[in-house]
C-alpha cells in the first residue's frame, strides 16, 4: 500500500491508454530516488469521463496524481516529485509541464500493511 500513487485519468487520454508504461516508469523513479524495492510501489488508476476534470473553470483533459508516501526529508520529496513528473512525461509522451502531481507524506506508524505498522522510511 505504501507508497501508493493514484492517477485520475480521463477516458481515452494518453494516460488512460498507457497505464502499464506509467506504472513501470513511476516504480522505477520511486525506487531510484528512495532505494525502496519495486514490490513496495503501488499505482492505481481511476478512469473518469472526458468531462470530469476541470481547472479554473476549464475542461482539462489528461491526468492528475496524488501520491501517498512515508515521510522523508524535504530534499528527497522534492527530488522524488520531479522524478515522478519526468517519469510520467516519458511514459506518456506528454510534456513535463502538463504534469499535475502532489505528495502526501505520513509517518510510518500511520500505515498498516500485512498486519503490521510500517517503520519510518529512514529505518528501512
Amino acid at each position: 500500500m505504501m507508497p501508493n500513487y493514484q492517477f485520475t485519468v480521463t477516458a481515452g487520454s494518453t494516460s488512460a491508454r498507457r497505464k502499464k508504461e506509467i506504472a513501470e516508469a513511476i516504480t522505477k523513479a520511486h525506487c531510484a530516488v528512495t532505494g525502496a524495492p519495486e514490490f513496495y510501489v503501488n499505482c492505481t488508476f481511476v478512469e473518469v469521463p472526458e468531462d470530469a476534470l476541470w481547472q479554473g473553470g476549464d475542461l482539462l483533459p489528461g491526468a492528475r496524481m496524488v501520491g501517498l508516501i512515508r515521510d522523508r526529508p524535504e530534499a528527497v520529496k522534492r527530488e522524488l516529485l520531479l522524478a515522478l513528473g519526468h517519469a510520467w512525461a516519458d511514459a506518456t509522451g506528454e510534456p513535463f509541464t502538463a504534469a499535475a502531481m502532489g505528495l502526501v507524506a505520513v509517518p510510518g506508524y500511520q500505515t498498516l500493511e500485512n498486519g503490521a505498522l510500517l517503520p519510518e522510511a529512514e529505518d528501512d
